[in-house]
Parts: structure tokens; C-alpha cells; sequence
């Protein structure tokens, strides 16, 4: 922890104070600050170090760029509550107003950015969608399983644009989004909510080496991700890994296929899966297949499966369910 006097310092400069203001609404690059405070990016960089060395903002570099969050779990958490304790002054109040009316055009930035990229690519999507169910009946079918317990702590492995934290953010306690694309997370990051983005991170990451401990998730979700993997079995038994007892994988990928096209096209390392492949990789990375469920429809099958981690209840595949609490 630094010297309580760094702390005090760190507080103690009114670019700084805006800056841990900026961050307590959302995560901001080093670039989305400095146009919001109006100041240069190496200047608000420096600002950025002594905040950093003083344990209120953690730093992570994604491509490029480096976004910024406030530590809420560090040793300064403490001193967060004075923000909501301390009423502003006038002055202080209108720079506050200010700054997040700069902060609204940032959020606009990012969402003319996204528009942009997908109107780009939409065909490149809508040529693969066409070949199964409409997504809506997907996610509703998603919903549905998920239903009934607590989201928890969710973590989505390879969320693309977004969609499956837009989908069961709003009911999870904690949620990080995973993606090894930077122009994947900045569309994701551009679909966040305006109110509670701060249960929200966006990690630049691969499947086969979560940048998470064990047992610290409550839900996985891989959301037609696993047939880009060389290796499915590995990336099943890393989202074991994090997963707490009890907790749930969700994965919704296509049955076996033969689209040849999509791996030469579409980079897809595997032509679907099927139940047994898929509850043989539950079962060796210590989850129970309680749900497996289909969605045919056009020339591609998808599928959901969905697994518990070893402790819980264990279902049949209608959803039944037919064991107590096994030991961990």
C-alpha cells in the first residue's frame, strides 16, 4: 500500500480529482481522458502514474491502447467513499457536470465507431446466420436455461461485440468480458450500460489462458467461440478451472456440419460437435452435461449445452433433476 501522504497527494491536484471522477463513471483509455480534461496525452499520463502508484487505478494495455479502472478492491477503497460522503462545491459541481457532458460525447465516439465496423462486416455475418435458427430464438432458448438461479459472477469468453453481456449483464453481480481482438472489446465496450459500467471489465485475453484464478466465476458462457478452438477440450477445462462449485459453463455452438467452407472462409478450426464429444470434455474437466438442447433450423444445427461444475445438482437431459450435492 503507498504511504498514506502519496495518497493525500494524489488527491491533492484538481486534474487528478477529475480523473478518478472520469473513472468512477466508466473505463477510459489514456486518449478518452485527455480529450475529456482537454489536456495533452503525456500530461495526463503523468497524472495517470501517480494515481496508479497510489493504488487508486489499475491500468491494462490492449493493443495499442491503455484503459484505465478504479481499483475498488485495493487499499484505497476507503477513500472512493468520500466522493459520495463529500458534497462538491459550486465550482466543483459544474466541472463535474462538465466533464461527464465530454464524457457523453466519448460514449457517442465509441458508439459512431461500432455502427461503423458493423455496417462493414454485416454481410460476413448475416451470410452465416442465414445458414441456422434466427438468433433471437438462440438467445431466447440461452435465457431460458439460465433461468432460475443466480448469474453471479459472469465471465463471457470471447465476446465479440458484446451481445451475451448485453443479454445477462444486467442480472450478474460482477461480469468480465474476454476477447483476444482490441477491436472486438471497443465494440463491446461501446454497447455498456450508462448506469452500474463499473461491475463491468473488458479484458483483452485467449481462451486457453484465462487471466482469472480458480473458482472465481459463477457462469461461463462461450458463445459460438468453441469451433474457432484447435483444441476445444483445453479451452473447456480453462473455463472448468474458474469456475466456483456449483457454477455453470453454457456453451452454444453448431452440431456437426460439413460446411467445408466455413474453415477455409470463416476460420472455423471445427465443423460442430456432438453430445457425446461434448459431455466427454464435460465429464474429463470435472463438469456434469446436465442440458443439452438443440435448435435446428436452415442447414446448420446449434446447440446448447450446459454444465454444472462438480458439487452441484445433476439433471437429466429434459431437465429433470435426479441426483442431490455430489462431493466436490
Amino acid at each position: 500500500m503507498a504511504p498514506i501522504l502519496d495518497i493525500f497527494r494524489a488527491l491533492g491536484d484538481p486534474t487528478r480529482l477529475r480523473i478518478v471522477h472520469l473513472l468512477r463513471a466508466m473505463e477510459l483509455a489514456v486518449g478518452e481522458i485527455a480529450q475529456v480534461v482537454g489536456q495533452s496525452q503525456p500530461r495526463v499520463s503523468r497524472h495517470v502514474r501517480i494515481l496508479v502508484e497510489a493504488g487508486f487505478i489499475e491500468k491494462r494495455k490492449e493493443g495499442n491502447w491503455v484503459f484505465l479502472r478504479i481499483d475498488r478492491k485495493g487499499p484505497v477503497a476507503p477513500f472512493l467513499d468520500l466522493f459520495d460522503r463529500v458534497t462538491p462545491s459550486e465550482s466543483e459541481a459544474l466541472w463535474q457536470k462538465a466533464d461527464l457532458a465530454r464524457l457523453a460525447a466519448v460514449r457517442n465516439d465509441r458508439a459512431h465507431a461500432a455502427e461503423e465496423y458493423f455496417a462493414e462486416h454485416a454481410g460476413e455475418w448475416d451470410a452465416i446466420r442465414s445458414l441456422h435458427i434466427a438468433e433471437a430464438e438462440v438467445e431466447a432458448a440461452m435465457q431460458a436455461l439460465m433461468a432460475g438461479e443466480n448469474i453471479g459472477r459472469l465471465l463471457d469468453i470471447g465476446t465479440g461485440t458484446g451481445r451475451m453481456i448485453q443479454l445477462f449483464g444486467g442480472d450478474a453481480d460482477q461480469v468480465t468480458a474476454i476477447d483476444r481482438s482490441p477491436e472486438m472489446l471497443r465494440l463491446a465496450r461501446a454497447k455498456l450500460p450508462h448506469e452500474g459500467a463499473e461491475k463491468y471489465a473488458l479484458i483483452m485475453g485467449d481462451f486457453m489462458a484465462l487471466p482469472l484464478g480458480g473458482h472465481s466465476v459463477d457462469t461461463v458462457i462461450l458463445h459460438q467461440v468453441l469451433h474457432y478452438a484447435q483444441a476445444p477440450e483445453a479451452v473447456i477445462a480453462e473455463a472448468a478451472r474458474v469456475l466456483d462449485v456449483d457454477g455453470r459453463l453454457l456453451i452454444a455452438d453448431f452440431a456437426p456440419h460439413e460446411r467445408e467452407e466455413l474453415r477455409v472462409r470463416d476460420q472455423h478450426a471445427r465443423l460442430g460437435f456432438s453430445d457425446d464429444q461434448m459431455g466427454g470434455w464435460f465429464d474429463a474437466a470435472g463438469l456434469d452435461l446436465e442440458r443439452a438442447q438443440t435448435l435446428p433450423g436452415g442447414e446448420l444445427t446449434v446447440t446448447l449445452w450446459l454444465g454444472r461444475r462438480r458439487g452441484g445438482r445433476v439433471l437429466s437431459m429434459d431437465g429433470r433433476q435426479i441426483e442431490g450435492r455430489l462431493g466436490a
